[in-house]
Order: C-alpha cells, then structure tokens, then sequence
C-alpha cells in the first residue's frame, strides 16, 4: 500500500494482468452518497473501517472529494475512515479545514483513525540533513492528526545502505517520531511497504528495539515485496518476497491497526491472492481488538464494486471465526 503516487496504479494493473485480466465477481454498483450497502460493523472485537486510498481514483479525478469520504464510507457501512496524507494538503495552509474535515465525520458517525503519510522524505536516508528532514516533515502530520482525533500517523521506512545500515537509521528516526508524538498521545505505526519494511523479522527487531508504547505496526495483507526488477518501489516485477501469513503473525503483536489489503475476486467473492479465512484466523489467534481497514487496490471494476466485496468477504470470515 506510490499511494503514494498516481502512478503506482499502473503497477496495479499489472497485477490484475497476472490474476486473469479483471475481477470476476459479479457485485452491483453503487455512486458516491448512495446508501445501499449500510450493513452494521462487526462488534465488539473488530470493527471496519475504510482505507481512503481505496478510493483514489475517484478522488483524484473530482468524482469524490475529501470532505465527502467519511459520508461515503458511511453508506457503505463502515464504522471508522483511514486517510492518506496526498488528499488533505489543505489542511496544512488552512487549518480551519480540519474543522470541517470533523463535521464531516461527526455527520457521517464514522471515526477518524490514522493518516498514512507519504512524500515525506525518507526515514532510512544515508545522509542525516535528509533523515532530519524526513521527521520535520512528518511533525505537520502528527498536528493533523492531532487536529481530527486521530490514534496514529502510518510512516514508512524506506533508507538507503544496507540492511543494517537502514536498520540502524530508521530505529534512530522512528525513536525521535514517536517521541514527538507521544507528547500529543499519539502513535507513530510502520506498514509493510515495501523495501526492508517488508521484511517482517527486519521490522519487529527496530519496533522491539525502540521498545516505546506509542511505536507500532500497521500490517497489511499485501505488500511483501521486498524488492522489486530495477531496484524499484513500485511498478516492477518482485524477486523478492515474504512469506505473507508468516509476515503477519509477526507483526501483529505490534499492530495498532490491520489493512486488509484486495486485488481481484473469484465469483464465490474471495480474494484471489490471500487467503482471508487463513490470514483473519492469523489475526484472531493473535488477540487483536479494533478495526479492520479495508483497502482496494485493483482494477477490472469501480472502486465502489471492489470496496463492497472486500468488506462483505471480511464480513462473512469474521462471522466464521470459531
């Protein structure tokens, strides 16, 4: 889950290329506002919430703006919003936008819950000018954060060297981050996303080495790219992969929030490239409480069609759990 840049879409795409082209299941649609799919979130152990990147290209078209998303994921029945930093610029030069990013929420009834933020430099950087750079440039973040109610900021832990190099830099920039949120209680959280980060036992020892409360994890179903033709982010073909559901188990006792990632569907509604009873059992087992973001990212239907599959295939494994 770049999400990051329009671009990173091609590479989605691509993927829909290997899984046979498009999604195959048959799901009727819904527009922006409709309130056709409003069924309850689970409760009391998970609730559901709506990764905004999900719904990126509407947003970056005009077909949904910002300000109607939280009302958007709450016609479709979700319970808690997830943002990506790229849609809520706004708010960074004109903080009265926050306020209206909250009577937005507060009409919709939906909770604010984290900012996954992008384009802010990287945490990993050789050199220590661009490193200390990178964390002034996600302190704005952890204000807005602060400023919608949100638990976390989700970084990324990209850097360059070695992998212990980067590892010894990135423990040393997320140590001063977490740091600095914990003074507003908020948490800093680290997804699987690519490079290093991706490697989940290379994540857990920086997490258990900063040893901080509010310093996390943010697991996602799908990004266990290590590293990719070219020495690319995204877009390329992996040569280099984590095994997902080892992947996971690992991070959640770490985790603050859960990113149930989807690409395409079978026509019984399941996920073509996860194994979603495997990997919610994985999640369950691991005592886990809260939200369950769900994130979108194929082609072949609307991202309205492709949201709504993903929750109902989450819907019906949680209700199977024993």
């Amino acid at each position: 889950m770049e999400r990051r840049k329009f671009n990173k879409s091609l590479g989605l795409l691509s993927f829909g290329a290997l899984v046979g082209c498009k999604t195959t299941v048959d799901l009727a649609e819904t527009q922006p506002g409709d309130d056709t799919n409003n069924t309850p979130s689970l409760t009391p152990r998970y609730q559901l919430s709506l990764a905004q990147w999900s719904c990126h290209r509407m947003l970056q078209s005009g077909q949904l703006n910002n300000l109607e998303f939280a009302g958007f994921a709450a016609n479709l029945g979700f319970t808690g919003v997830e943002y990506v930093s790229q849609f809520l610029e706004a708010g960074l030069t004109n903080p009265s936008y926050w306020d209206k990013m909250n009577e937005a929420a507060r009409k919709a009834n939906v909770q604010q819950l984290l900012i996954m933020t992008d384009l802010t430099g990287s945490l990993g950087a050789a050199s220590n000018e661009d490193r200390q750079s990178a964390i002034q440039e996600h302190l704005p973040w952890i204000e807005a954060a602060n400023a919608l109610g949100c638990h976390s900021i989700r970084v990324n832990l990209w850097g360059e060297g070695t992998k212990d190099e980067q590892r010894e830099r990135c423990t040393e920039s997320l140590t001063i981050l977490a740091k600095i949120a914990a003074n507003s209680g908020k948490n800093i959280i680290v997804e699987n996303h690519g490079g290093y980060s991706s490697d989940a036992k290379w994540l857990t020892q920086i997490i258990k080495d900063i040893n901080l409360p509010n310093c996390g994890t943010l697991p996602d179903f799908g990004n266990f790219c290590i590293a990719r033709e070219g020495g690319k982010k995204w877009g390329a073909p992996c040569i280099e992969t984590y095994d997902k559901y080892i992947g996971v188990g690992e991070l959640m006792p770490y985790a603050k929030a859960v990113s149930a990632k989807s690409f395409a569907f079978d026509r019984r509604g399941n996920e073509l490239s996860t194994n979603y009873t495997k990997m919610m059992n994985i999640i369950h087992k691991s005592g886990y409480e809260g939200f369950i973001g769900v994130e979108w990212e194929g082609a072949g239907i609307s991202e309205t069609a492709g949201i709504k599959a993903t929750k109902a295939l989450l819907e019906r494994t949680i209700t199977a759990i024993k």
